[in-house]
């Protein structure tokens, strides 16, 4: 099985990645990192990946913003933005069932390569960084097939091709956007075009665009200021 979860738990339970993530710096292994799920919006998304799982947690971010986008929350309703959005469980379109095994590893999959498609997006995983990573992801505990995608992805040129190849219906559109987006803080104008050409790519409405970002910048109820 693929591991998802592994692959982004064990990158960021690294003490380094954590305060290198903090403080802004991107070297090493907190390169990769910070670049999945390690923007500001990944940082929010790293509570919810950790209670649900990070097929759960992108896919209730992609199926809340799917469900604002078509209901017009946004004008009939309340125009905050909110972060207490929950997994699509019940929605095998966003989220395969777990005896699904082959369904959640191509979604798994597919949203890893858009993640690390999106952190080489804005140009900071250079070849010195990757074989950093490289000794990084050596050292923890994945099962060969997950590292092997992983090295294998970080080796290869930024295919943009490949990412929207993962499309293979509207909803997973959705969740490559969303684990996209989460990857990077999309404030430079590479990373902004980025997420303009994928999104076309993907053919995705810009509604539906709007409601992740909003979704991913916002904070929980209660948060701190």
């Amino acid at each position: 099985m693929f591991d998802i979860d592994g692959i982004l738990k064990a990158l960021q339970t690294d003490p380094n990645t954590r305060r290198q993530a903090t403080t802004g710096a991107v070297a090493g292994a907190a390169g990769l990192a910070a670049g999945m799920m390690m923007g500001k919006s990944g940082r929010k998304l790293l509570g919810k990946a950790t209670q649900y799982g990070a097929l759960a947690a992108l896919g209730g971010l992609a199926w809340h913003a799917w469900q604002r986008s078509r209901t017009n929350t946004t004008v009939a309703g309340s125009t905050e933005p909110t972060a207490d959005y929950q997994p699509a469980s019940a929605d095998k379109a966003f989220l395969p069932p777990p005896q699904d095994e082959a369904a959640r590893d191509r979604l798994g999959q597919a949203l890893v390569r858009a993640m690390i498609a999106a952190a080489k997006a804005d140009g900071r995983i250079d070849a010195e960084e990757n074989q950093r990573i490289f000794a990084r992801l050596e050292a923890i505990d994945l099962d060969p097939q997950s590292k092997a995608f992983v090295f294998d992805e970080l080796s290869a040129p930024l295919n943009l091709d490949a990412v929207v190849a993962g499309a293979d219906t509207p909803e997973h559109a959705a969740e490559i956007y969303a684990a996209s987006l989460v990857a990077m803080d999309a404030d430079t104008p590479a990373e902004k075009a980025y997420l303009q050409m994928l999104a076309a790519r993907l053919g995705l409405e810009p509604a539906l665009v709007d409601e992740m970002h909003r979704a991913a910048i916002a904070e929980p109820t209660g948060a701190a200021s």
